[in-house]
């Protein structure tokens, strides 16, 4: 016998809460720590005296608690090293500027100032309100489409569980103080289109059991069958991604490491909310229909 995921529904129900109810308390008291993608920042446009790589600049910058800015180099020969170097950071006062401009004479050698300026966001609110749009018609063209798929019963449920997961992912970010910046919103986007296949997989599994399904049957049975027969489906493609996606967060270097991090809880919290929250709120939804009718009925006959 399969271990009874169904029946335990609200277990999973109040663990999802628990993880969520902390990150909600710090997203309203603190708040997010906003990358210079959306704050703006300091630009150093730099030329060396010789060839150097982005490994030389940010290990320069660790000195100063600015590995996280943005390094890039002019376009040259080599895609691995050039003369000319733009930095990007959070804003730094003229104090600032000259402890890091020094550390550079020092550790890497000479080199030429091009131009020091003050940048605005590169995104900023603009970029949160696209987000925001982008998430929300995302979110509606699921519900018609799921709808007109399955039913709308479905579609509630899946986009409960998508907004489950970007909130666990925001809440996480929030309590950890995480920097956020533009690549931040591409996980989230790519976190929303991997929980919703999860998901849509599971209720095609159900919607096809649901075709021998008589009224004399137990639902949470016929739908914890379900999950269980797509369970390896979900676990393969889970640790497949989740293997991915560690990797880029270990090798791929300071610039990738919020965007993977964000997509390994993100693709974990989907996973969760597949097998666990999206099926079994639509569970819940239809048993409590089932009730109220047979209640109006039963009172009908009185």
């Amino acid at each position: 016998m399969k271990f009874d995921i169904v029946s335990r529904r609200r277990w999973w129900f109040l663990i999802s809460f628990i993880i969520l109810l902390p990150g909600l308390i710090s997203m309203v008291m603190q708040g997010f720590n906003l990358g210079i993608d959306f704050t703006g920042g300091t630009l150093l446009d730099l030329k060396f005296a010789r060839p150097v790589s982005v490994a030389e600049v940010r290990e320069v910058l660790k000195d100063y608690q600015l590995e996280g800015s943005t390094i890039q180099l002019a376009l040259t020969g080599s895609e691995e090293q050039s003369n000319n170097v733009f930095v990007r950071s959070h804003v730094l006062s003229e104090e600032e500027r000259r402890q890091v401009l020094a550390g550079f004479e020092t550790k890497i050698g000479a080199f030429e100032v091009l131009r020091v300026e003050k940048v605005g966001a590169v995104i900023g609110s603009e970029l949160t309100q696209q987000a925001v749009i982008a998430l929300i018609i995302s979110w509606a063209l699921m519900i018609v489409y799921i709808s007109y798929r399955f039913e709308f019963k479905f579609a509630v449920a899946g986009i409960a569980a998508l907004v489950h997961d970007v909130f666990i992912v925001l809440g996480i970010f929030s309590l950890l103080h995480i920097e956020i910046d533009a690549s931040f919103v591409a996980a989230l986007l790519t976190i929303v289109g991997y929980s919703i296949n999860d998901t849509i997989v599971i209720f095609d599994r159900i919607r096809e059991n649901l075709r021998t399904y008589k009224k004399s049957d137990n639902l949470e049975e016929l739908v914890n069958r379900s999950i269980w027969q797509t369970m390896t489906r979900s676990i393969y493609t889970s640790v497949t991604v989740l293997f991915a996606t560690g990797a880029l967060y270990l090798f791929g270097g300071e610039t990738t490491k919020n965007f993977s991090l964000a997509l390994l809880i993100g693709f974990t919290c989907g996973t969760y909310s597949s097998i666990f929250n999206a099926s079994q709120i639509w569970v819940e939804w239809k048993l409590r229909e089932d009730w109220r009718r047979l209640e109006m009925k039963t009172k009908g006959v009185k």
